[in-house]
């Protein structure tokens, strides 16, 4: 399966620490069992303002990076639908809100405990399979639209959900920060599943509320047009965040689902022109002052002779 993918990370603009962990294991993760062709694409966004967020967050993804060791599930014939590899998903993510829990209650005696969200997307060549669990979002392009593929367990959705408040009332609150779900805060944690179904072509894009709500959608969808590689992508993405304030930690994965081998081979090289471009000029430049000095010399002994 091939895929095109890139994950960005930064600081942003008000915050000292960087309190968000992502995870991009692809068919060459060492001890690999869970799938042949794909990959395990994971966002977590320590809690700010608890102890160790940037601990809850790296744990979050170790923990969820474990489920690769696992055998592929066999086929349910029993159900509908067979679910495939969320059953597993939900497991892990149980795995790090039990484990989390757990060193909260062991080694934090004051203040808010360590706490994450987590976001998990394992993406097979035909199916996307997603758990989440907090404000996280998981974002499905195709031809030049996109879709929010998950919920958020945050303070400002449910108030939406309710009719207590419009949606650009809750873009624009400075409440929006606040999650209802999270890994580790609590003995239980309720995780929402997603399955559906990717053709060559789509984009995926994994994301901290830092992206989402410095960035509208609309402003989101306007970037993935303007196409290139997926690492070009996600570096507008943060840097658009940041140019809209940047007051939290910014995280995204960009993943191109089967592009053409012509285009990936022009955006890998586009890349490489825009990193090396002087360089490459350059080296060419002296290459051929080279070639045209050793050709005279060359010649000159010639004449001599």
């Amino acid at each position: 399966m091939r895929m095109d993918i890139a994950a960005q990370t930064d600081v942003g603009r008000r915050k000292r620490t960087n309190e968000d962990c992502f995870g991009v294991f692809r068919e060459e993760t060492p001890g690999l069992r869970l799938f042949e062709n794909g990959a395990l694409l994971c966002v977590a966004d320590g809690l700010g303002g608890h102890t160790g967020g940037e601990i809850a967050s790296k744990l979050a993804v170790s923990y969820l990076k474990d489920m690769l060791k696992e055998p592929p599930p066999a086929p349910r014939e029993d159900t509908e639908e067979d679910e495939g590899p969320l059953p597993l998903i939900r497991d892990r993510i149980k795995a790090a809100n039990d484990n989390l829990h757990r060193q909260n209650l062991e080694l934090v005696k004051s203040g808010r405990p360590m706490g994450t969200t987590l976001l998990a997307a394992l993406v097979t060549p035909k199916k996307v399979y997603v758990g989440n669990v907090g404000d996280s979002r998981c974002y499905h392009l195709r031809d030049g639209e996109i879709i929010a593929r998950t919920v958020d367990h945050s303070w400002v959705d449910e108030q939406v959900k309710l009719g207590l408040m419009s949606r650009s009332e809750a873009e624009s609150d400075n409440r929006r920060n606040l999650v209802t779900r999270s890994i580790g805060t609590q003995p239980d944690v309720e995780i929402d599943s997603y399955l559906w179904h990717i053709v060559p072509g789509d984009m995926l894009l994994l994301c901290s509320d830092g992206l989402v709500n410095m960035v509208k959608d609309t402003d989101l969808c306007a970037v993935f047009k303007r196409r290139g590689s997926a690492a070009e992508i996600a570096q507008r993405l943060i840097n658009l965040a940041n140019e809209h304030g940047g007051t939290d930690n910014i995280t995204a994965i960009v993943a191109h689902i089967s592009p053409s081998l012509p285009r990936l081979l022009s955006m890998r090289l586009a890349a490489i022109l825009q990193k090396y471009g002087l360089k490459l000029l350059w080296g060419l430049i002296t290459a051929l002052i080279g070639l045209a000095c050793f050709a005279g010399g060359y010649y000159l002994g010639l004449g001599a002779k």
